[in-house]
Parts: structure tokens; C-alpha cells; sequence
């Protein structure tokens, strides 16, 4: 367990700690959710603070979930092809889907090869809609990073699509390259059962603590608020510093 828990913010020393305590919680969920539904549907965050997460369900965890009974979705993407070293694809395969006894049909990757970005927003959110009615996606687990200027997936600071109230896939526009992005809406991520953020690194420290303050367009993280849901802060010793001050 964490150091302390408050406000369901839960604080270790290292992120490997941070990771297996993460996946210890995600598990607990996949197994309450299948006693009583056929399916569970979690959503990968890319970046490489849940790196470690996804290699520990892969190997050491992999036994504990049936992967034949998940499905896995993508909250944001670069719009790089799938072997770009960029894309988020690329580090979740590499970490864990190349290492599961998991089928391409459990798998929705963000479609970034064929298509325009509008395209494939729109090809994406056909493929949630045939998965969950209206007027947003349930998702079981959403997992989430942010970054030192408080975006998440790829919701950035200030961004018009901060407002979007239709639509579940948006393209959006990054500070830095590659630019442009795919991301879930605010919307349909705060309609998830259970979000996790996983936070590490002195950088991230003023981020993390303006997020779990007053929502904020300034910081598109405080903006996950889940409405019928569960919000769990997964975070190391070092993203925690300015807690309290």
C-alpha cells in the first residue's frame, strides 16, 4: 500500500512500487466487473510513466486477468504510423500486447496509417459507437498520464476541443511535435467507471497539484472529474512535493 491515502490519492516511493500497486488495483477491478458482466473494457494511456504497469500485467500479473474477456482501447494517439517510435501503439506492444495470449479483435488501436486525422476520428468513434450505446461510452477502467502542463490524453491546455459536448474521438493540435493528435473527449472519458492516473516525476509536480485543485482549462487535467465513476491518483514521491504546500 501507499504511503497514505487521501482523496484516494495514493502516494509510494518509487514508480515500481507506484506500478504494482496499480496493477494490484486494476486487477481487484477486472476480477469484481466479470463476476458480474462478460467483458471488461480498459483504456490504455500512452507516455512512459505506465510503461512498467503494462509490463508487469504482461509478465509477472499476466495470469491474473483473462485476457480472452478484455478489451483494450487507445484514450490518445499521435497521428505516426503504428511502428513509429512515437506512437503509442508502438510502446504499448512492445511492453505488453506482444507478450499476451490476446487476439487483434480485443484490440482497438487508433487507426493512424489509412487515413486523414478526421477520418480516423471518425472511424474510431464508429467503432466505440458499435460497442456502447448513446450518448457516451461506459468504459470500464480509463488509465491516464499528464503531462508538467497539465494535459492529459491529448487534451491540451486552453484547447477549443476542451468543450467538446458531442463527439467522443477529437483531433487536436499538440504544442510540439508530432502535432497532431487523436484523443477521447472530455465527456466520454469522465463517463468511465473508474479513471487511474499515473503520476511520476519532480516535473510533473505542479501539474499533479493544480489537477486535483479547481477545475481548470489552464490544466485539462482537473477537468477529469468521472460523474458516475471512481478517480484514483497513482503517484510517486516525487510528483507529490508541493502536496500541502
Amino acid at each position: 500500500m501507499g504511503k497514505f491515502v487521501r482523496h484516494d490519492i495514493r502516494v509510494f516511493d518509487t514508480i515500481e512500487e507506484m506500478s504494482r500497486a496499480a496493477a494490484l488495483g486494476l486487477i481487484d477491478r477486472i476480477k469484481q466487473t466479470l463476476a458480474r458482466n462478460n467483458l471488461f473494457s480498459l483504456v490504455l494511456a500512452g507516455g512512459q510513466t505506465p510503461r512498467r504497469l503494462y509490463e508487469l500485467l504482461a509478465t509477472e500479473f499476466r495470469q491474473a486477468v483473462p485476457w480472452t474477456r478484455m478489451r483494450l482501447y487507445m484514450g490518445d494517439e499521435r497521428f505516426v504510423p503504428p511502428d513509429d517510435p512515437r506512437s503509442n501503439y508502438r510502446m504499448i506492444k512492445e511492453a505488453m500486447l506482444s507478450r499476451l495470449p490476446i487476439t487483434d479483435k480485443n484490440v482497438y488501436i487508433m487507426p493512424t496509417s489509412l487515413y486523414t486525422p478526421d477520418q480516423a476520428a471518425i472511424s474510431y468513434e464508429n467503432i466505440l459507437r458499435s460497442h456502447y450505446e448513446n450518448p457516451w461510452p461506459r468504459f470500464d477502467m480509463v488509465i491516464l498520464g499528464i503531462g508538467s502542463d497539465g494535459h492529459t490524453a491529448s487534451l491540451f491546455p486552453n484547447s477549443p476541443e476542451l468543450a467538446e459536448s458531442g463527439k467522443w474521438v477529437l483531433v487536436s493540435q499538440a504544442p510540439e511535435e508530432p502535432k497532431i493528435r487523436l484523443t477521447l473527449s472530455l465527456p466520454a472519458i469522465n463517463n468511465a467507471e473508474a479513471v487511474y492516473f499515473l503520476i511520476t516525476g519532480k516535473d510533473k509536480s505542479k501539474a499533479f497539484k493544480n489537477a486535483i485543485g479547481e477545475p481548470s482549462p489552464q490544466y485539462p487535467a482537473s477537468l477529469i472529474r468521472p460523474e458516475r465513476g471512481r478517480l484514483s491518483w497513482w503517484v510517486d514521491e516525487s510528483a507529490s512535493s508541493l502536496l500541502g504546500k
